[in-house]
């Protein structure tokens, strides 16, 4: 009888279950979720140096006239730190304005090259010169090389930086993220813990060319 009671006293062994699967169930599914929010930063960023690359290349380009524009520096609101310029660095940061933590000059790195900055060397050794803006720095390379077919054509480059902390940043709910491998001098994240908060740091460019 005593072994027949005990068996049928189970009302709170689902409460256990649970309570015991519980920590391991919001480790996944928060880890799921600051891996999203890495991939959306991921899509806003190398959409930022796309967009400002091409358009470092083109500005108000017409049949007339090939007027390249100016890489810098960016003009920020105030207010609503929402760009207000026509520079390439400008563009840079229209696109990642739409992002969950707005960019800013202390969070944001540009490195713009053009011809419109200037050039070094001569003949077929000509490569457009550098110049950056914003505090997060430490881009994969600062100068293009020079184009095949210089002085002809000459490589423009963007170089976008961001640095961001997940939705979530403490370090066990960023397994996931932490796990990304860094390959130095290519479109690269960088990602630390530090006092048990996680850090991104997302470094993506693009070069085209410019014709002269």
């Amino acid at each position: 009888m005593r072994i027949r009671k005990l068996a049928r006293n189970n009302s709170g062994q689902a409460l256990v279950e649970t309570a015991l699967i519980l920590p391991l169930l919001l480790t996944i599914v928060l880890n799921a979720v600051n891996f999203a929010y890495f991939f959306l930063m991921a899509l806003d960023i190398t959409a930022s140096s796309r967009s400002s690359g091409i358009y470092s290349i083109m500005g108000g380009a017409t049949p007339a006239a090939l007027p390249l524009p100016v890489a810098g520096p960016p003009t920020l609101d105030k207010t609503t730190g929402q760009p207000t310029g026509t520079t390439v660095s400008d563009l840079a940061f229209q696109d990642l304005y739409g992002s969950v933590y707005s960019p800013s000059l202390t969070n944001t790195g540009v490195n713009v090259c053009s011809s419109r900055i200037g050039v070094s060397g001569s003949g077929s050794t000509t490569a457009t010169k550098c110049t950056s803006y914003g505090n997060v720095t430490g881009f994969p390379s600062t100068a293009p090389d020079a184009d095949p077919e210089a002085p002809a054509f000459l490589l423009g480059r963007v170089d976008v930086a961001y640095q961001f902390s997940p939705p979530i940043p403490f370090t066990p709910l960023n397994l996931l993220v932490l796990a990304v491998p860094y390959t130095p001098n290519k479109m690269t994240t960088v990602c630390n813990s530090s006092g048990g908060t996680v850090t991104c740091t997302f470094y993506r460019h693009i070069e085209m060319r410019e014709m002269q």
